[in-house]
C-alpha cells in the first residue's frame, strides 16, 4: 500500500473524488476539461445535469425517502484552483496532475499548490451526491468557473437557474468556524509607458533575486505580516539608486493578483567602480530582511549575480517614478474590524510588477467589508501611481455579502454543531472573497452559510488540508442534510 495514496484516508467518499480531480488540471481560466469531467460525473449517475452558458454546473439529486418535505439544499463551491509553483519546479498546470503528499496530520502538494481550494469542496459535493445510505433533502451541486480569477462564474448565474431555498458555500478554511459574511474587492491595474535608454559606457549588470518567502492568500493570510517581494524589492532598490547610481533596467514580481508575491527580480547596473558596493548592499539587505521577519518568514534568501544579458534601461524619471510610487503604495492590512479585532477590514495587495521593456505594469487586490473603506484605499492606490504619472484602471469589483445573524441556517448548524462536537462553533466574516455576496444578488432570499476543513497557506505552494478535520468537516455536512428544516 503506497502511504501517500491520498485514496486510503478517511473519509474515502471524500478523498477518492478529491484524488481524481487533482489529476485534472483545473487552474483559473482553463474550465473545459474539469467542466466536461463534472458534468460526466453527474450523468453517470442519472443525475440532472446541466451547463450553463458560463461554464458552471449544475446537478440535481431527489430528496431521500422521508425527507422531501425538507427545504432544498444548493451545496455549492469551485472548480478551478490557483496555479503557483516554487520557481526551480519543473511543473505545467495546464498538462500535469497535482502530486500528492501526506506529511502527519496534512496533505499537501510537491512544491505546487494543492488546489484543496476549493477542491474539497467540491469533492464533498460529489460524494453526497454519489451516496445511496445518507438521508438528505431534495440537493442541487452547484459548481463554478473561474472564481479566483473574478468570480466569473458566480456573475454569471442567471436568476431561475438554481431552485434551492438553503445555499451552503463549502469554500472556507477554518474547522469549526461558520462563515456569515466576507470582504468585497476591487483591482487595481496600472501602467506606465516608457522607451528603453542605452547602457551607460562602463556599467556593471547584475540580476537580483528576492526569493524564499511564503507568499499565500491575500485574503485569509494578509493579517499575519509576511513579506511583500516586490515591496521588499523596491525597497532595496531605492537605496542602491540614491546611494550608488544604480539602473533599473527590468523587474518581475508576483504572478497572480490574489497571491502575496513570494518572489521577486530585477536586473540593475552601476557604474564598475560601484559593484563591490552593490553587493555589500544585497548583503547588508539579506540580513535585514532576515531580521526584520524574524519568526515571520524563515526562508528569505536575496542575491545578486552579474549578468550580460541588459541591453536597455528605463529612462532615469520613469525609474525614480516607479520606485517612489511602489514605496508610497499602501500594502497589506489597512483596518480591522472595530467591533472584531481579529478579523481584518479592509487591505491591498501590491500583487504584480512586470515590465517588457516598453511597459511597466503594476496590479493590486483591494478587499473591505465596507463599501467606502474600500473606495478610500483605492483612491489612496489610484493617488501614489498618478502623481508617478501612471495610468490606473479599476475593473472586476464584486460586493460583500452582509452578515446576518439572524440566519434561520446558522441558528440549525450552530445547535448541530454543539449538539455533536460538544463545543460552540466561531461565527466569522472572512477577509477574502465569496461567492455569497454575488450570489445573494441573484437569489436575494436564498439563506447562505459557509463552512469547510481547515485548509493552511492557499495560494502558495505550501497549501495543506488537515485530515481529521475533512472528516469532522464530512460528519457536520451530513448531520446538517440530515437536520434541515422544513419547508
Amino acid at each position: 500500500m503506497n502511504s501517500n495514496d491520498i485514496r486510503n484516508l478517511e473519509p474515502k467518499a471524500i478523498w477518492e473524488n478529491f484524488y481524481a480531480l487533482t489529476q485534472i488540471p483545473r487552474p483559473s481560466g482553463k474550465k473545459e476539461q474539469i467542466g466536461q469531467y463534472l458534468e460526466d460525473f453527474g450523468k453517470s449517475l442519472g443525475l440532472e445535469t446541466l451547463r450553463d452558458e458560463t461554464g458552471n454546473v449544475l446537478i440535481r439529486k431527489p430528496a431521500t425517502p422521508g425527507m422531501e418535505d425538507r427545504k432544498a439544499v444548493v451545496l455549492q463551491a469551485h472548480m478551478d484552483m490557483v496555479p503557483q509553483k516554487n520557481s526551480h519546479v519543473s511543473h505545467d498546470f495546464e498538462k500535469d496532475p497535482i502530486e500528492t503528499r501526506i506529511d502527519g496530520e496534512w496533505v499537501t502538494a510537491n512544491e505546487t499548490t494543492l488546489g484543496a481550494d476549493n477542491g474539497i469542496g467540491v469533492a464533498a459535493a460529489m460524494a453526497v451526491m454519489q451516496s445511496t445510505g445518507i438521508p438528505h433533502p431534495a440537493v442541487e451541486m452547484f459548481i463554478t468557473v473561474d472564481e479566483e480569477t473574478g468570480m466569473f462564474g458566480a456573475f454569471g448565474l442567471q436568476p431561475d437557474f438554481l431552485k434551492g431555498d438553503i445555499l451552503i458555500n463549502l469554500d472556507s478554511e477554518d474547522e469549526g468556524e461558520l462563515y456569515v459574511g466576507c470582504a468585497g474587492g476591487i483591482d487595481a491595474d496600472i501602467t506606465f509607458k516608457y522607451k528603453e535608454v542605452e547602457v551607460p559606457e562602463g556599467d556593471v549588470a547584475f540580476k537580483l533575486s528576492l526569493t524564499g518567502l511564503k507568499g499565500g492568500h491575500s485574503g485569509v493570510d494578509i493579517h499575519l505580516q509576511r513579506a511583500n517581494a516586490n515591496k521588499l524589492l523596491f525597497r532595496f532598490l531605492k537605496v542602491a539608486v540614491a546611494e550608488y547610481d544604480a539602473r533599473l533596467c527590468c523587474f518581475e514580481g508576483g504572478s497572480l493578483r490574489n497571491a502575496i508575491p513570494r518572489e521577486a527580480f530585477s536586473a540593475v547596473t552601476v557604474p564598475a567602480d560601484g559593484a563591490d558596493d552593490l553587493l555589500e548592499l544585497v548583503a547588508e539587505y539579506e540580513t535585514l530582511f532576515q531580521t526584520e521577519f524574524e519568526g515571520v518568514e524563515d526562508g528569505i534568501k536575496f542575491t545578486a549575480e552579474k549578468t550580460d544579458r541588459v541591453k536597455g534601461l528605463m529612462p532615469e524619471e520613469i525609474q525614480d517614478d516607479l520606485i517612489n510610487a511602489v514605496t508610497a503604495c499602501p500594502n497589506g492590512v489597512y483596518r480591522f474590524i472595530p467591533e472584531l479585532p481579529d478579523v481584518v477590514e479592509t487591505s491591498n495587495n501590491l500583487a504584480i510588477i512586470r515590465s517588457d521593456g516598453s511597459s511597466i505594469t503594476a496590479c493590486c487586490l483591494i478587499r473591505s467589508s465596507v463599501e467606502s473603506r474600500k473606495e478610500e484605499l483605492a483612491s489612496m492606490v489610484e493617488s501614489a501611481f498618478t502623481l508617478a504619472g501612471a495610468k490606473v484602471e479599476f475593473k472586476g469589483g464584486y460586493p460583500g455579502w452582509k452578515p446576518n445573524l439572524a440566519s434561520p441556517i446558522l441558528k440549525e448548524m450552530t445547535n448541530i454543531y454543539e449538539k455533536n462536537f460538544g463545543k460552540t462553533p466561531r461565527i466569522m466574516i472572512i477577509h477574502a472573497g465569496l461567492e455569497c455576496g454575488i450570489l445573494g444578488t441573484h437569489y436575494p432570499n436564498m439563506d447562505m452559510i459557509s463552512f469547510g476543513p481547515t485548509i493552511r497557506f492557499p495560494h502558495s505552494p505550501a497549501e495543506k488540508v488537515n485530515i481529521p478535520t475533512v472528516q469532522k468537516f464530512w460528519d457536520f455536512l451530513l448531520h446538517t442534510l440530515a437536520n434541515i428544516p422544513k419547508k
